[in-house]
């Protein structure tokens, strides 16, 4: 398959933070902005693999600044590595006071996107190269990442099978 740059997936996407979508506090609910960050990732996955693609794993998103009503959010992302059919996607959340023109790094998240076929099973996407410092950078540091979220994978299977679908604290007869 063809070696494809982080910048050919570059997705970014702006919108203005209104009060439905703000909480007492009057700044950006927390899972609004997950939702904005998971779209334009997912973008950014499909930009590189030209394929469909399903969210495999939100690593984190970390909370860095309010989003307030008023402010704008902006989005970027972009795929940092990839194995034989994931992608790991960097998403960054930029906030702008649009009155003073202000700018804070609001939050950043890793996300891991599977491509699939029509069927939704597990298609090969292509090799992504890094050019810049950055770029490199999150490259190198991918495979810990993997690791991490492999094992961190295993753990939530093993608590799923433990816990099951009964409310744990119910004993059965």
């Amino acid at each position: 398959m063809e070696e494809k740059t982080c910048s050919k997936s570059l997705a970014v996407k702006t919108s203005h933070v209104l009060p439905p979508d703000t909480n007492a506090y009057k700044t950006l609910f927390g899972g609004k902005l997950m939702a904005h960050i998971d779209d334009v990732a997912a973008i950014s996955a499909v930009r590189h693999a030209r394929k469909n693609v399903v969210t495999a794993s939100t690593d984190s998103v970390d909370f860095l600044e309010p989003v307030k009503e008023g402010d704008s959010i902006c989005i970027e992302a972009f795929v940092t590595w990839t194995h034989k059919t994931s992608m790991e996607v960097f998403a960054k959340a930029v906030t702008e006071d649009l009155l003073t023109g202000e700018r804070r790094v609001s939050a950043t998240a890793f996300l891991t996107f599977v491509a699939v076929d029509e069927n939704g099973r597990p298609i090969p996407v292509s090799p992504i190269v890094p050019e810049t410092q950055m770029e490199k950078r999150l490259y190198e540091g991918a495979p810990k990442r993997a690791k991490a979220r492999k094992e961190r994978r295993k753990e939530s299977k093993e608590f799923a099978e433990a816990f099951g679908t009964d409310y744990p604290w119910i004993e059965k007869p």
